[in-house]
């Protein structure tokens, strides 16, 4: 075990529950919908008041995943109760490895397949409607004539990618296989071990999201993947992390709503010098970003406030995921797993938890905070780190089941 993952074993569980106790609030809250699709809605329409008022949908009414979700959620309870209960122990299987240049092997072949069923994409034009927009910004404005620093990283990789392959899609589509790619050694560096990173991998590959926008000019992973980058850079090579998360934010500004999260992976996989240094450079990024935001419309354009947006910012999940039901119904289940995993001392649990909890929350706080509407594509980081979420379960440090 590398000496990085030797200060991940903690067996205080104090950190745990508080994790818990801010994620499962929102994972619930996530599910309401896949089982009662309007319930939400019907509570927080504006005219729910009117005594005249009567819902066009029954609220209780069964979402299509509802069955599933409660049939394959009992039995994930019921097996983990077995479990612990007959004090089983799953160590074998998560002894299991392969070797690197098998684990290499596996990924190469996998990209190369992804590789060459997503080249048939180019021949068919980009669907989105911004897509106009975004090639007259590049083909005639020119990224020099922008205004302010938004996407800027991101209209730079776009002209580049023109003035090389001739088509905007190419170097979006080298930055999803990127991402795909640091999914993988994220996951591996977590566990360390080379499996969970396939598994992690497939996961992300298996997405409808991902699969939706991974050619995208419009909607490009640049920002996500400089993000992902930047957190495994604090693992590996945490001199260059801030580097990484400067390029996420000028690659989309939405970035910056992922400062609280960054920090907390600081604090809970840092220590010493490493730790100030971090600390110093992000909260330094806050108190710049939190100026921005109060003197400028600059991240996320004009600012408003409508609370009662909260609860509805909830409800998208259920429709724009309805293609991904893997995260769907396996949510509440990863939620409750990297908890117990984290109780047997397993810290990086805690860490990942916090970024998809952290993930989920942000789509009601830019409903609130902002006049933006909430886009799929914006759900592909719970993607990703619902994959290594699910690869930290198959992960085995010794102290884990001691």
């Amino acid at each position: 075990m590398s000496d990085a993952n030797k200060n991940l074993i903690s067996k205080s569980p104090v950190l745990s529950y508080g994790v818990l106790a801010f994620s499962i609030p929102i994972v619930l809250l996530f599910c309401v919908p896949i089982i009662f699709p309007a319930l939400i809605q019907s509570i927080t329409s504006e005219f729910s008041e009117f005594a005249f008022y009567t819902p066009q949908v029954d609220p209780f009414e069964i979402g299509a995943l509802a069955v599933p979700f409660v049939i394959v959620n009992l039995s994930i309870l019921l097996i983990g109760i077995i479990y612990y209960k007959k004090h089983l122990s799953l160590n074998r299987f998560f002894n299991f490895d392969v070797s690197n240049k098998i684990a290499l092997t596996i990924v190469g072949v996998i990209l190369s397949i992804y590789i060459i069923l997503t080249l048939t994409e180019f021949s068919i034009q980009e669907p989105f409607n911004d897509f106009s927009k975004i090639e007259w910004i590049v083909m005639e404005q020119g990224v020099e004539n922008l205004q302010g620093f938004h996407h800027y990283v991101k209209l730079t990789l776009l002209t580049i990618s023109v003035n090389i392959f001739g088509d905007m899609r190419v170097i979006p589509f080298i930055g999803s296989i990127g991402l795909l790619v640091t999914t993988f050694f994220i996951s591996k560096e977590i566990t360390q071990k080379r499996i969970p990173g396939i598994i992690a991998m497939v996961l992300v590959l298996q997405s409808n999201i991902f699969l939706t926008y991974d050619t995208s000019a419009t909607y490009s992973n640049f920002w996500i993947l400089f993000y992902v980058l930047s957190i495994y850079l604090i693992l590996k090579k945490w001199k260059l992390s801030h580097i990484s998360f400067i390029l996420s934010v000028f690659s989309k500004s939405l970035s910056g709503i992922f400062l609280p999260f960054t920090i907390f992976f600081v604090l809970n996989n840092t220590k010493g010098k490493k730790r100030i240094y971090l600390l110093i450079f992000y909260i330094i990024l806050i108190i710049g970003g939190i100026f921005a935001v109060t003197s400028t419309n600059i991240l996320f354009g004009a600012s408003t406030y409508h609370p009662e947006n909260f609860l509805k910012g909830f409800i998208v999940f259920s429709y724009q995921l309805i293609h991904d039901p893997i995260i769907l119904i396996f949510l509440l289940p990863l939620t409750v797993g990297l908890f117990l995993k984290s109780l047997k001392g397993f810290r990086q649990a805690n860490s990942i938890q916090i970024l998809i909890s952290g993930i989920l929350l942000t789509t009601p706080l830019v409903v609130v905070f902002t006049s933006h509407t909430n886009e799929p594509y914006r759900l592909i980081p719970l993607v990703v780190f619902f994959a290594i979420g699910v690869a930290t379960l198959f992960g085995k440090i010794k102290q884990d089941e001691s």
